[in-house]
């Protein structure tokens, strides 16, 4: 039987909100609303990674086309697909028939949780790009069947944003290795990682002046009351908090609750309590050394073939190859 988005929600939840601390994954972040708050929140003057990130896919989209020289490129939590461009451009002009290009069938496969991004998102990218066959799923990338479409040449995963630091040590291990599993023999893997900096750069770009990044953490709340058909549950009692634990090199996002809650979920048919301050851990966002990010590839079977960071050695991509 195939395992709807709510079921998944509901089981998360339970295996969650109950434990000490309750958490949830940061995936229930990005429903729809989800998603356009944080492509708002790429935009604010406090986030440096969007535009660290894009910096260096604008300046070596063209170099990784031609060191992978896939013809599939499957994105990982796609969302609106807005750096992805600069990647689709450098690909889209090998497809084309010319000299020195490919001159052969490029594939974009973008996988996302939130149905309506996806679609929409992949509907403006095949008409922007008519040269690119567009071939949206919907999948949770972080299930353990992950599987990769088959391709006639090479394939290049892609995972950009920054969004392997979600995941807590043991989770990442065993996303890369499912992930290297999945990859056949000369396939890549190109990663977006935060890296290591100032404190204070870090915490400010997790809770901005505007509030967008509050919203943006608070809408959880809005994702457990409809998925669940939450009885008692709104989203005005609980602030938004962000701090940098140093002993884990992460910034956590958490959800203080203002007020006793009192909530019951009908969906799983149980009651939800929190005493006045309880906090849930929403997302937690590691940065990243170089040497040990590259360690973590290898031990997984992906040996790095090039690193590449902005001019300011803010953000890092880094290409690997199973």
């Amino acid at each position: 039987m195939t395992v709807s988005i709510d079921d998944r929600l509901a089981a998360d939840a339970v295996a969650g909100l109950w434990a000490d601390p309750p958490t949830l994954p940061t995936k229930w972040l990005y429903d729809e609303r989800g998603s356009r708050l944080f492509d708002e929140i790429t935009r604010l003057p406090e986030y440096y990674p969007t535009r660290r990130e894009t910096a260096i896919l604008r300046s070596r989209g063209a170099e990784i086309a031609a060191a992978t020289d896939a013809t599939m490129m499957v994105e990982f939590g796609s969302g609106t697909s807005t750096k992805t461009r600069l990647l689709l451009t450098a690909f889209a002009d090998r497809a084309a028939p010319g000299p020195q290009r490919a001159g052969r069938p490029f594939t974009y496969v973008p996988l996302d949780v939130s149905t309506e991004i996806l679609e929409s998102s992949a509907a403006v990218l095949a008409q922007d790009y008519p040269g690119i066959e567009v071939a949206p799923v919907v999948a949770d990338f972080t299930s353990p069947d992950l599987a990769l479409p088959p391709a006639a040449g090479p394939r290049v995963a892609v995972f950009l944003g920054g969004t392997i630091g979600n995941f807590d040590p043991a989770e990442r291990a065993d996303f890369l290795r499912r992930l290297a599993a999945a990859l056949d023999p000369g396939d890549f893997f190109l990663l977006g990682a935060d890296l290591i900096k100032d404190t204070g750069r870090l915490v400010a770009a997790y809770n901005d002046k505007a509030g967008v990044t509050a919203d943006f953490n608070r809408n959880m709340i809005e994702v457990l009351r409809t998925g669940l058909d939450a009885q008692g549950l709104y989203v005005d009692d609980f602030d938004h908090i962000a701090r940098w634990n140093p002993a884990l090199h992460r910034i956590e996002m958490w959800l203080r609750a203002r007020r006793e809650i009192d909530v019951y979920f009908a969906a799983v048919d149980r009651h939800w309590r929190l005493a006045p301050g309880t906090e849930i851990l929403t997302e937690i966002s590691t940065k990243f050394d170089r040497d040990d990010l590259a360690a973590e590839l290898a031990e997984a079977g992906l040996d790095v073939v090039q690193t590449w960071t902005d001019d300011a050695g803010d953000f890092s991509l880094t290409l690997s190859r199973r």
